[in-house]
């Protein structure tokens, strides 16, 4: 349910295809800059209605990062 809802979110902000998202994928990999990470991360805060800090948004290299830390937050999978 998360990985399925942040892959839609990347998909939309990156221009990717949804085949490029899996949890080993870096950001990086996906082209992603500073500011496309500030629009995801604001966009994961609105879907999910939570607050990511600067430090959890910069800690997170991977999909499978992001999706290991909203499991803890939101507590779904």
């Amino acid at each position: 349910m998360i990985f399925e809802k942040l892959s839609a979110i990347i998909v939309d902000k990156l221009s990717v295809d949804e085949n490029e998202v899996t949890m080993d994928t870096t950001f990086e990999d996906l082209g992603a800059d500073s500011l496309d990470i500030v629009e995801i991360v604001m966009a994961l805060e609105e879907e999910f209605d939570i607050e990511i800090s600067d430090d959890e948004a910069e800690n997170a290299k991977t999909v499978g990062d992001v999706v290991n830390y909203l499991v803890t937050v939101v507590g779904e999978d």
